[in-house]
């Protein structure tokens, strides 16, 4: 162990202040809960933790790309077959015009078997006048607008468990089964959105991947898994430190959670003397640091630092979210802090959160030209400094959801109470998803002929 490690344990979080935790009314059902999960087998396992942050080491340098994206607040009910696969295509084909135009590998990893907790601004909310606990995420309560339903349940992290366990196994299934052969890579349509111009890009990378895997194959190198298969990593905010504790064990002189691949802190929970950052400083884990337009330079690199001292590349991810109008102004000091302080950090952009905006009826929404206007300005201004944009956050959807406005079939607000399912915050469809996946690889594109 390094030396700022030595005197971490798993528990010693719980001797730090702690934001955004739930208040269970029966402290022995909730250590039963806890004990319970700690007794049921991992979801992930070390070497794969470990194959991931390789990769992200690629991406900081710019040899790899990640794409992170899934539901802001994932649902128990999410966990059914269409959801799981309408979420695996969609990544699947963003990666595949992102691969096509980037020519690097692309990473994959889904918000997925794990995003259960949200955090809130409020520890209470008004519905139609009545005060009730905040809605914390599915595996903390339930949305139902009732006293008893909003109560924290330790039984829900169990649910959590199983749920998480069920998402995983069938993606896995999926993947492992030919669902992401690029020989057949029409199964991954979703069948919507057919009258978009998009469509005929997609269809047209699609039908060049056909001729260049034909190709390949007619030289005699065949049934390569490469093909045939992908990596699929999941990730989840970091927030529940009861939870990951239970996920958390030693694998030789290291710790890890294995829960999940990825875990990330979030912007409510990053205090330097907080609980948050001294359980993850201790997990061997990839982990992401959500900087929002508060963070100061000075403060990220000691966050940074605190959080990896030994600067192993692949372990820290800063995901900036800046808000459209502030990304090229913040965003330069944030990477010459860095820079100057000699720190290796995967950048990534998450262009969502900091383009939020609530309509005169209540519906928070994201309007789809703010969140390219992000990812644009961010994309310049690492050109500009000489550093990599690693990689993109989205919160996403493969479902023919209208939650943001704008994309290829130019909502309004006027359209989004059509199929507005969100729990939390607003999501991108497929068709905007898919738009954004071929904006993103036309810049990738030209950065490479640039170089």
């Amino acid at each position: 162990m390094n030396e700022l490690t030595q005197n971490w344990s798993h528990d010693s979080w719980r001797s730090k202040p702690i934001q955004q935790q739930p208040r269970y009314p029966d402290v022995k059902a909730l250590q039963a809960a806890l004990n319970c999960v700690r007794t049921l087998p991992p979801l992930v396992n070390q070497g794969e933790v470990e194959t991931l942050r390789t990769h992200l080491a690629k991406a900081a340098r710019g040899e790899a790309f990640l794409l992170q994206g899934g539901d802001c607040a994932e649902r128990f009910t999410d966990c059914n077959k269409n959801a799981i696969e309408a979420k695996l295509k969609i990544l699947l084909q963003m990666s595949l015009v992102l691969t096509w135009g980037a020519r690097i590998p692309v990473i994959r990893m889904g918000r997925m078997a794990g995003q259960y907790a949200k955090p809130r601004s409020k520890d209470t909310e008004m519905i139609d006048g009545v005060e009730l606990p905040s809605y914390r995420g599915d595996n903390v309560n339930a949305i139902d607008p009732d006293a008893n339903a909003r109560l924290a349940d330790p039984q829900r992290l169990i649910q959590a468990y199983s749920y998480s366990a069920a998402t995983l196994n069938y993606a896995r299934a999926l993947v492992d089964g030919g669902f992401a052969d690029l020989h057949h890579p029409q199964h991954w349509d979703l069948g919507f959105v057919r009258s978009t111009a998009n469509r005929k890009k997609y269809e047209d990378i699609v039908d060049r991947l056909r001729d260049a895997v034909d190709f390949v194959e007619s030289t005699g190198v065949r049934g390569t898994a490469t093909l045939k298969t992908v990596e699929l990593f999941c990730s989840h905010e970091g927030l529940l430190l009861d939870y990951e504790e239970a996920f958390t064990e030693p694998v030789g002189e290291n710790w890890y959670n294995l829960g999940s691949h990825f875990l990330w802190i979030g912007e409510r929970t990053r205090q330097l003397d907080g609980a948050h950052v001294e359980y993850f400083r201790g997990i061997e884990n990839p982990i992401g640091v959500k900087a929002g337009p508060t963070i100061e330079p000075e403060e990220l690199v000691k966050l940074i630092t605190t959080l990896e001292p030994e600067n192993r590349p692949g372990r820290i991810t800063v995901i900036t979210r800046l808000g459209a109008e502030k990304v090229t102004e913040l965003l330069p000091p944030l990477i010459n802090a860095v820079t100057e302080a000699g720190r290796v950090v995967t950048w990534v952009c998450d262009p969502m959160h900091g383009n939020t905006v609530s309509t005169d009826t209540g519906l928070k929404t994201r309007d789809y030209d703010s969140i390219l206007a992000e990812l644009e300005g961010a994309f310049a201004v690492h050109q500009t400094a000489g550093s990599h944009l690693g990689g993109v956050h989205f919160e996403l959807t493969g479902e023919d959801v209208t939650e943001c406005t704008g994309g290829p079939q130019e909502l309004s607000e006027a359209d989004l109470s059509r199929s507005y399912k969100t729990y939390c915050d607003p999501r991108l469809n497929y068709g905007q998803s898919l738009e954004m996946a071929l904006r993103i690889a036309e810049r990738l594109q030209s950065q490479r002929h640039a170089a």
